[in-house]
């Protein structure tokens, strides 16, 4: 075995050059056999560059492994080696040309201008691109000279640059397995090989792609472009692009003509959108795709409506007129935000394919997420688990795409199992490869910033006239042919217009992206206004509770730990209680037996944050080897889901978000690893679940659990900020209601979501099964608890759980003082784990007489008739609403004015808790306690209010 640094040697410096990046410095290599040190190169980034020590080490294993010029060179430079002809000197520098050929054999002269040209190659698929012919304007003013990459052969002095000359130009040369560029043949000419790769590379369409590390990828690219004739037209396809450049151009001329003083974000200057993707759903029709789920930002949503979805043009001319009126209840929202969902026959397979155009707001990137999580819901329940029937395509500007980390949040996505797609299309509408021609909208003037800029936009021909000359030039249409298609499209236009006028009212459903057949009845509306009982058949509770505390699995080893868990909820399922996790697990388990799909998803949810879930088994003596007892309940029963996401909250909910939207038997759940974790997903919180019902008419059920608890954790762990969402919520708290019979399930209808901070297992069991037994769905906000989960008051009797029983609102005080109400002297208020602080200080004082604690379960919308009920009971009584998060958090702002309202006035609903603060919660525990026993002496002060004024 020869000493690598021979081959080095024998290569010549030069050709070594070839190999590896261009801008290199020397660094050594210890061979592992005995010897000196080899010389290798190593890029100034410092990655090594080890080619050629791959290809040897190759060669060494087996000969045919690797191309037949390196077998020869190998083969070469062994024998001369083991003569003894050649004496290496491992080099310092790089020569900047490699020894004359009188030194060298004519074998390595071939052998080296074969590697130049190779490497000749391999510089255009990786820098090709620095030179293609992309900017419409033809306004770059950078010298070329400057910029251009100097192993690509722009001139002909630059063929030194690989030691090959002009006279080299017509000699012919072995293709690699790395290039399509010669079709069927495998040999070329210099000449041949820098003309085709230039077509391919330096043209109108840059190629980067060579950092990819999967080379089947590479090469599927590689042959897609480099196959000589493949991005040639057939006539037909040349008429069916030029007739919808036709459409999509047209169309926004028709917006203009009709409505030039009015936003619509147009497609002007990339009108080659609408054909790319028509096309791109063409071609996935072909293979098989039967739903493709759309999204992107407002730039060209109503023209892709039209020309792609599909939308009626009356539908869309009808957003234009300021006189209809809204059928719908809500806010609505401007037209170039609107999604669509339709089903039609695709007319290049003639084939069903059903579209959808995911409503987004103004934050250009936020329904990234949405999408794909509409997308994994729409494969999930197809079975479609390779993403062969469904599949989602994302349009972005190119300066949101780059700067939007959200676009990220949904990259990282990609490859987590319970997450992947199988793949997206995404298309960046590159502005400095398109143009806007009319500036951020159409009331904006680009001449204020880029003056110079949009007077060459302004001489720009429109890419439809280009296009048009160009297929009249070669024959394929003619002038006659193209007016006609002209007149065709105004006229369909013009016809839609004249409709759009008889309409009188606005029905934003129409624009619904995500319907639900069946679920509501014709007019949209819910088929009920009931909501059954959540309760449950005992021997329900038992059977599930018999698997969460059992391995299905034989031959299964479960950690120590974990076996007392089991054994404890094997003891409680005997017993007949639930703590909060096995109340979650038997919510969850009752729902599956009835064919709804349950999903959790978050960081660490399998196991969960505070380590109270274990809804997945790891065999603790093989790998990878796991268990989810839940899916082992019953035969026949619906799937579950519980999957632990990246560390992400924007990209995360929004995916569950979207996930939720697919259908509405299913419980889609997503846990914040801490409640104030949620800020970083404010954007999908804000935008897409408080308003997404009122602005698209939307439903969706999403459920949200938020951690929260004041607990001396420190202010990033402790609140979930009730405070945002409760201000977000949509109830009147001036309106005094009418309590009519069906109260409860309207009050919920109405809302735009519901908040609820549970305070035992059997609300928290109830209140996640209310979410699919309601006959619609709204996003559900859960403030979850921390240390109540293990509190050994916290737990709950089957006998509250049980078929019958349902979700309380408001759990009134059941003790001593609620069997006299005329002697109690205050009724405190409050919800979630204060209340236990505050029964352990009114047990301490000896006041179970004096003081009755109501607690509300759900807060939002207001339980106005629970409320009345509990005040008018205890007359006498002072009123105190108690919290213990800072009077600026938390509740009371929100059942202050709702109190009153109740109340009419006439009692005043006093505060207790901690006093305003800047952050959520101190991060020193003795101060936490001070302040826990300063609100609770002022809840049980009973003079404490007397003479003060509210």
């Amino acid at each position: 075995m020869i000493p690598l640094r021979m081959l080095v040697s024998r290569l010549g410096a030069q050709t070594t050059r070839l190999l590896v990046p261009h801008d290199v410095q020397v660094f050594s290599w210890q061979y592992r056999s005995s010897g000196p040190p080899a010389t290798f190169p190593k890029s100034r980034g410092g990655g090594d560059s080890s080619y050629m020590e791959e290809m040897y080490f190759a060669w060494l294993e087996n000969p045919q492994s690797v191309h037949k010029s390196w077998d020869n060179f190998f083969r070469k430079a062994n024998e001369e080696a083991s003569s003894g002809l050649v004496q290496p000197q491992p080099p310092t520098v790089i020569p900047e040309s490699r020894p004359a050929l009188s030194s060298r054999t004519k074998t390595s002269k071939v052998v080296e201008d074969h590697l130049a040209v190779q490497s000749l190659i391999r510089a255009y698929q990786i820098r090709g691109h620095h030179v293609a012919q992309l900017d419409p304007l033809g306004i770059l003013d950078a010298d070329l000279d400057s910029f251009v990459p100097s192993d690509l052969i722009t001139t002909i002095d630059k063929l030194a640059f690989y030691d090959l000359r002009e006279t080299d130009l017509d000699k012919e040369f072995q293709l690699p397995t790395t290039t399509f560029i010669g079709g069927s043949e495998s040999t070329l000419s210099l000449r041949e090989i820098i003309r085709r790769l230039e077509s391919t590379y330096c043209q109108h369409i840059g190629l980067e792609f060579m950092f990819i590390n999967d080379v089947e990828q590479c090469q599927w690219i590689r042959q897609k472009f480099e196959t000589p004739g493949i991005m040639q037209f057939s006539s037909e396809e040349k008429r069916t692009l030029l007739a919808r450049l036709v459409r999509s151009m047209r169309f926004e001329d028709f917006l203009a003509r009709k409505w030039s003083s009015e936003k619509r974000f147009g497609l002007e200057g990339c009108e080659v959108m609408i054909p790319a993707l028509k096309t791109i759903i063409d071609k996935s029709s072909e293979m098989g795709i039967e739903n493709v789920i759309l999204g992107m930002p407002h730039r060209g949503r109503l023209n892709v409506l039209a020309n792609v979805i599909r939308k009626d043009l009356e539908q869309i001319f009808c957003q234009f007129d300021p006189k209809l009126e809204a059928a719908d209840e809500g806010s609505g929202d401007v037209k170039y935000h609107l999604g669509m969902y339709h089903e039609r026959i695709n007319r290049a397979t003639n084939r069903n394919i059903t579209l959808s155009l995911v409503a987004n707001p103004s934050h250009l990137e936020a329904v990234d997420p949405v999408v794909q999580g509409k997308t994994k819901a729409e494969q999930f329940y197809r079975g479609d688990s390779e993403g062969k029937k469904v599949m989602s395509i994302l349009v972005h500007g190119d300066a949101a795409f780059a700067g939007q980390g959200v676009v990220y949040e949904t990259f990282h996505l990609s490859d987590l199992p319970s997450y992947t797609t199988n793949g997206t299309v995404h298309v960046v509408v590159n502005n400095q490869v398109c143009y806007r021609r009319r500036g951020h909208n159409e009331m904006d003037e680009p001449m204020f910033t880029q003056p110079l800029m949009y007077k060459q936009i302004h001489r720009q021909v429109p890419v439809l006239k280009k296009y048009a000359d160009k297929l009249i030039a070669e024959g394929t249409v003619t002038l006659q042919e193209f007016e006609e298609e002209i007149a065709k499209y105004d006229r369909i236009c013009e016809e839609a217009y004249g409709r759009s006028k008889d309409k009188k009212i606005l029905d934003i459903k129409h624009w619904l992206d995500s319907p639900w057949p069946g679920f509501f009845n014709v007019d949209g509306e819910p088929k009920s206004m009931t909501c059954p009982s959540t309760g449950i058949p005992e021997d329900t509770l038992t059977h599930i509770g018999t698997v969460a505390s059992s391995v299905p699995l034989e031959g299964f080893k479960i950690h120590t730990g974990l076996s007392r868990i089991l054994r404890s909820r094997a003891d409680m399922t005997k017993n007949r209680t639930v703590d909060w996790a096995l109340a979650e697990y038997m919510a969850f388990g009752s729902l599956l037996q009835e064919g709804i799909h349950v999903r959790l998803s978050g960081q660490d949810v399998e196991r969960g944050t505070f380590s109270h879930r274990h809804h997945v088994l790891h065999d603790q003596d093989v790998d990878r080897r796991t268990c989810v007892p839940m899916n082992h309940l019953w035969p026949d029963q619906a799937p579950y889901t519980v999957c632990n996401s990246s560390l992400s909250e924007y990209g995360v909910l929004g995916f569950e978000l979207g996930y939720a939207m697919a259908s509405p038997n299913a419980l889609v759940l997503w846990e914040a690893q801490f409640g104030d974790f949620h800020n970083t997903a404010q954007c999908i919180i804000d935008q897409f679940i408080s308003t997404g019902q009122a602005k698209w008419v939307r439903h969706n059920g999403i459920v949200l659990l938020l951690p929260h608890g004041m607990e001396g954790m420190g202010p990033e762990h402790s609140s979930a900020r009730p405070e945002r969402f409760l201000q977000m919520s949509n109830d009147d708290s001036d309106a005094y209601p009418a309590f009519t019979e069906d109260f409860e399930v309207s009050q919920l209808y109405d809302c735009n979501w519901i908040v609820v901070n549970c305070s035992t297992p059997a609300s928290y069991f109830h209140v996640l099964r209310r979410q699919i037994l309601l006959p619609f769905r709204k996003p559900l906000i859960i403030f979850t608890p921390k240390s109540l989960l293990r509190h050994p008051e916290a737990r709950s009797s089957f006998d509250q759980m049980v078929s019958g029983m349902c979700f309380q609102r408001v759990i009134p005080e059941d003790g001593a003082a609620a069997l006299a109400p005329e002697q109690v002297q205050r009724l405190i208020f409050c919800t979630g784990k204060v209340y236990y602080d505050l029964v352990k200080e009114r047990s301490s004082r000896g006041l179970e007489e004096q003081v009755a604690i109501t607690r509300l379960e759900q807060i939002s919308p207001f339980p106005f008739d629970l409320i009345k009920q509990e005040a008018e009971k205890y007359q006498g009584a002072e009123l105190v609403w108690c919290q213990e998060e800072h009077k600026n958090m938390g509740y009371y702002d929100y059942i202050s004015p709702r109190f009153t309202t109740i109340l009419s006035r006439a009692r005043p609903i006093w505060y207790v808790g901690r006093d305003p603060a800047a952050a959520p919660a101190t991060g020193n525990r003795n101060t936490h306690l001070v302040s826990l026993k300063k609100f609770l002496d002022t809840a049980f002060n009973l003079q404490g209010f007397k003479g003060k004024k509210f």
